[in-house]
């Protein structure tokens, strides 16, 4: 079988890093995308130093026009065609909601589903090319229940479950799985500005989140994977 092609946006850091360094461990050729372009850059060289493949596209998934030439870009690197696409970009935010601003809600809203709408819609041709393509979202428990404070986090991301249920459904014809990942807290750099008594050390690891979308990717076309929580620390010691 010949080396996946994969796109993984928020590349940059924390668990998309963790998937990109997972995938490439595999020979995977990788697309790195995110905004900031030195720490797509900095990975982009880690996995090349290990004798891997990789191309850094900055990308901001919110504005559809960047979607598009970071996709015209990735899909030259992989010859055309896309074997998985990691919707991994997202924004988080703990805020009461008599005092969320509009601002917050169309942030969420623009990055945890906007920009997978976008991503999955440019990079659906190269996709079909594909005997093997498959989406997978990384969604959070939020996705399934709700947390105070995070109305907005959870509306989005219960809103990314809807879309991969539906997308499953209309992308099953074209042999185009569709799977969505369920973290939860994971010790990641977007906690350092959440207020909170969060105790990062019981969190899940990124590479704990990249291990299960490796293994939702690497399952035989038999193997229900359209929703794979990620296992709490305690059961992967």
């Amino acid at each position: 079988m010949n080396s996946p092609r994969v796109l993984v946006t928020g590349a940059g850091r924390g668990i998309g890093r963790a998937i990109a360094l997972r995938f490439a461990r595999e020979g995977a050729e990788v697309v790195l995308t995110a905004r900031t372009l030195p720490q797509i850059e900095a990975v982009a060289a880690e996995i090349a130093a290990a004798g891997g493949r990789a191309l850094a596209v900055p990308m901001d998934v919110t504005d559809l026009a960047s979607v598009e030439e970071a996709m015209h870009r990735a899909l030259a690197f992989t010859s055309g065609t896309l074997d998985v696409l990691v919707n991994n970009a997202g924004a988080f935010t703990i805020v009461p909601f008599a005092e969320m601003s509009p601002a917050t809600w169309y942030r969420l809203v623009a990055v945890n589903l906007n920009g997978p709408f976008h991503v999955t819609l440019l990079a659906l041709k190269g996709l079909e090319r594909s005997a093997r393509g498959h989406v997978i979202n990384v969604s959070s428990l939020a996705g399934k229940m709700p947390f105070p404070g995070s109305l907005a986090y959870c509306t989005t991301k219960y809103g990314l479950r809807g879309f991969s249920d539906a997308l499953r459904l209309e992308l099953a014809s074209k042999g185009i799985r569709v799977s969505t990942i369920y973290p939860g807290a994971t010790d990641t750099s977007i906690f350092d500005g959440v207020p909170g008594p969060w105790d990062r050390a019981s969190m899940n690891r990124p590479e704990d989140v990249a291990e299960v979308v490796w293994q939702a990717f690497d399952a035989p076309p038999e193997t229900d994977v359209a929703d794979l929580d990620v296992p709490p620390p305690t059961q992967l010691a």
